[in-house]
């Protein structure tokens, strides 16, 4: 009888198991649903021993599709490191990224690239124009590897003409001005129609009146063509535009500033 009832309770125990596990799963496809970017307990930990770092501790986010977020933080909070993770440019130590509904943290290193191209588009700071290729070249490089990519001509002459450089997509980067260069790297971003686009610094290298100018292009993006920004940033101005505010400090992840930020 008392063996009876120990089975009956190992039983009982295995089935909460799997009703637990089924809920995790539910929730995790749910969201997948709702959410173009969800992370769940992203780790990132660099060096061991003595010189360990954890640059993100057990970050759990979810940015909504057509969502406008800044992240801000002091530097070496982890936003430069959480936006690697975000664009499959780096491995979480533990963890999961899921982008558009695809877990880029369990795919082969082989086909991360096809993540970073189609899903995700970068800008940054530094603009990485190549200085011998004129603005719609440097636009059209992310789809030189692939097959019939004369078809992207017309979008990304479309795409300049969007950004405001109708009459500068044959300049090269060097006769173009700070604002104009960060311009056609917006463009460059969105040559592959991404659904998210990670910004890192975007305004740190203009002045005042051009960095107004960029924010006006990216809220106007993400209103008008639905994409989703991520945006780590010391502007004060963008954090105060956009939908949502998200500080980083010592690589946890809160919707509330602390005394550091």
């Amino acid at each position: 009888m008392e063996r009876e009832s120990h089975n009956e309770q190992e039983t009982i125990a295995e089935l909460q198991r799997k009703v637990d596990e089924l809920e995790r799963y539910l929730a995790a496809a749910t969201d997948q649903r709702e959410n173009i970017v969800v992370t769940q307990k992203l780790t990132k930990i660099y060096g061991k021993g003595a010189t360990r770092v954890a640059a993100l501790k057990e970050v759990d986010l979810k940015v909504r599709k057509g969502e406008f977020i800044a992240v801000q933080g002091p530097s070496g909070s982890g936003k430069t490191t959480l936006l690697n993770m975000l664009g499959a440019l780096d491995r979480p130590t533990r963890g999961r990224v899921f982008i558009d509904g695809i877990e880029t943290s369990g795919i082969p290193e082989r086909r991360l690239y096809q993540i970073r191209r189609e899903k995700v588009g970068f800008i940054f700071q530094t603009y990485y124009l190549v200085p011998t290729l004129n603005a719609l070249q440097n636009v059209l490089t992310p789809v030189l590897p692939l097959k019939g990519s004369k078809r992207y001509e017309k979008r990304a002459v479309r795409l300049l003409e969007l950004v405001g450089l109708k009459d500068r997509m044959h300049h090269k980067p060097g006769e173009l001005s700070g604002g104009e260069q960060q311009r056609v790297a917006i463009a460059r971003a969105l040559i592959l129609n991404p659904g998210v686009i990670l910004a890192d610094e975007p305004t740190g290298n203009l002045d005042t009146k051009t960095g107004a100018e960029i924010i006006e292009l990216m809220h106007r993006l993400n209103e008008k063509r639905e994409k989703t920004f991520i945006i780590v940033t010391h502007d004060h101005r963008i954090a105060e535009s956009a939908e949502r505010v998200l500080y980083l400090m010592d690589g946890k992840l809160s919707d509330v500033p602390t005394e550091a930020d």
